[in-house]
């Protein structure tokens, strides 16, 4: 089998292995594609960004990290055009954090949780 022929052979497709190998992989694609949706960026403002954490010092070559560097140009993507700067998100991030420490094994992960929350965010 080739790839000519178009089959795939015994390369892995998503019939055969999750897409996504964590749940917040997920998110974080689904949140990309609804801020696209929205008007905030065009795909090839989304390119660039993409490729540019990718392309950047310290990436995995072999891209086992490419889901945080999609995060990481998501959050600078967002911090370019205004809607979330780098302290708001740090914050909202130890936010969940302390939320996800602080919630008892098997229950979900609400924001509430956190320690410090205060009702606004």
């Amino acid at each position: 089998m080739s790839r000519r022929d178009g089959t795939l052979g015994d390369i892995p497709t998503a019939e055969d292995a999750p897409v996504f190998a964590e749940p917040w992989q997920a998110q974080a694609f689904a949140l990309t594609l609804a801020l696209h949706e929205r008007g905030l960026f065009s795909w090839s403002e989304w390119a660039d960004a993409l490729s540019a954490e990718v392309k950047s010092p310290g990436a995995a070559a072999d891209g086992s990290d490419y889901y945080q560097r999609w995060l990481a140009a998501l959050e600078r993507l967002l911090a370019s055009k205004d809607v979330a700067a780098r302290p708001e998100v740090d914050a909202v991030a130890a936010a969940w954090e302390r939320a996800a420490h602080a919630t008892p094994h098997g229950q979900p992960i609400v924001l509430e949780n956190d320690p410090h929350f205060s009702g606004v965010r």
